[in-house]
């Protein structure tokens, strides 16, 4: 017996990208100011400096758009065993991933890159399990 349906892996994988996202999105938003005085920072010695806040709110809006395709991916799996809408989200995510990892190599931090690259896989994971 299983709390899920016979998506499992594919639901736990959503889950844990939705609230991922979500929180990404309310920790940048509850403090707009302190998330953008730490990115201007991180990135003070990269190309990316004046481009902080434009970049920031690129990253925000994509992240609202992962947390709306999640949710609906997720519905739609669990009620009528449809994987399109979860896999253009997870394909979505794993574009955000990306961005994170350009900037992250641009600042020279690879332990931050080798942080995304687990969120990486795991996005990966869910892509081949919806395939």
């Amino acid at each position: 017996m299983s709390i899920f349906n016979n998506n499992s892996a594919e639901i736990l994988i959503l889950i844990f990208f939705l609230v991922t996202y979500c929180l990404s999105i309310l920790e940048k938003l509850a403090d707009w100011k302190g998330t953008l005085a730490y990115y201007t920072n991180h990135f003070k010695n990269t190309i990316l400096l004046k481009m902080i806040p434009l970049l920031l709110v690129n990253i925000l809006i994509f992240e609202i758009v992962v947390v709306f395709l999640l949710a609906v991916g997720l519905y739609f799996l669990v009620v009528d065993g449809d994987f399109l809408i979860a896999k253009v989200a997870l394909e979505v995510s794993a574009i955000i991933l990306l961005q994170f990892l350009v900037g992250q190599r641009l600042a020279k931090d690879y332990p931050g890159a080798m942080n995304i690259t687990v969120y990486f896989i795991l996005n990966s994971i869910g892509l081949y399990l919806l395939t």
